[in-house]
């Protein structure tokens, strides 16, 4: 297999697999939304925010590919390639599982202001943990091209 190749199929992975989980985490938020606007229309803009919150991961992967771009050139050494491909699996799966556990969090916050309670501010305080671990994600990245 050429350097090259192996080097793109870990931003591959990093693209798809991080904007695989928004997809999922925004679907789960906003699956809630839409059951809880039906009894709080007045929330609209709490909710909102809580249900793009898992939307982050996905652009996570698009930065993850700005910091290894650089180094996607035909020369690019075979153990370059593997770093890149390591490091693009891991903010994958990163943002994919993180994704989806942030709307899975945000969702039952969701599902209580559409109860009534009054709960935005500490959503979006939990919903910030599994952001934490996508944001490691990158600062994996952007480490291991800092070896390179």
């Amino acid at each position: 297999m050429e350097p090259i190749l192996l080097a793109y199929i870990g931003v591959a992975l990093m693209l798809a697999l991080s904007g695989i989980g928004s997809s999922f985490g925004v679907t789960i938020a906003g699956n809630a939304a839409v059951g809880a606007l039906k009894k709080n229309p007045g929330a609209f803009g709490n909710i909102l925010i809580l249900s793009a919150m898992s939307g982050t991961q996905g652009l996570y992967g698009f930065v993850g590919y700005f910091i290894v771009k650089g180094f996607l050139l035909p020369t690019i050494t075979m153990g370059q390639a593997a770093a890149i491909f390591g490091a693009g699996l891991v903010l994958g799966l990163v943002g994919l599982l993180s994704a989806v556990r942030q709307g899975q969090v945000c969702s039952n916050g969701i599902a209580a202001i559409g109860n009534g309670h009054n709960v935005f501010t500490q959503t979006l305080i939990l919903s910030v943990f599994p952001e934490l671990y996508a944001i490691l994600g990158v600062a994996i990245v952007f480490i291991v091209s800092t070896v390179l």
